[in-house]
């Protein structure tokens, strides 16, 4: 392990150690936000859909960010919607047990096309939610205008900013279609927001109860 060098005359050992208990007794909260920080964890992020279900994977450290695998699953349209529904089952299953993330994000989805296209699509979302709970993940849900909000700034972006911007924030990342680009996108978000969620539940609580 290399050893940073200091400037200055080196300090007796017993004032280095009370140093040492002084930073982390006193300031426990700093270290708290190290440990956040420096944890990885790989997320999925899924963009539901009956016909085309997006998927992406990122690795999170801190404010890095990784891309690790992207892609779309599109059920035949001509069988059934319970053969459907089990084929999105089925290749999310596949995709979480290949890639092993420990988190997911699901986009909440609105539709305006229809009652019928309403219910097959919260069909579809149902499976979507279940599948890696159902292997022990944790689900976040997030709008469609916080994703948007959170990757490129406006939550009113369009399909080819959300896109252009997955590419700048994951160098190299190696996906084709908005859907997978959105599932990524949605895989950011949730790594964003679950660093500001912990931090606020480590911040130390002070007199008066506010933090």
């Amino acid at each position: 392990m290399a050893v940073a060098k200091l400037p200055g005359p080196l300090l007796p050992a017993a004032t280095c150690v009370s140093l040492l208990f002084t930073i982390v007794l006193v300031q426990p909260a700093n270290v708290h936000i190290l440990q956040i920080m420096g944890e990885r964890v790989r997320i999925i992020g899924i963009d539901p859909g009956l016909r085309r279900c997006g998927w992406g994977i990122v690795e999170a450290e801190g404010n890095r960010l990784g891309f690790v695998a992207a892609g779309t699953i599109t059920p035949d349209v001509r069988v059934d919607l319970a053969s459907r529904l089990a084929v999105l089952f089925e290749e999310l299953s596949g995709v979480i047990a290949r890639y092993s993330p420990a988190e997911a994000a699901v986009e909440e989805t609105f539709v305006s096309a229809g009652a019928r296209s309403a219910l097959q699509l919260g069909q579809a979302r149902g499976v979507v939610l279940m599948t890696p709970a159902a292997q022990g993940l944790p689900v976040g849900e997030y709008a469609a205008n916080l994703v948007k909000k959170s990757i490129v700034g406006s939550g009113h972006a369009g399909k080819g900013q959300i896109a252009l911007m997955v590419r700048t924030l994951l160098p190299g990342a190696d996906f084709t279609g908005s859907d997978a680009a959105d599932a990524l996108a949605i895989a950011i978000c949730h790594a964003h927001h679950r660093n500001a969620r912990r931090l606020g539940e480590r911040a130390p609580v002070r007199a008066g109860g506010r933090a």
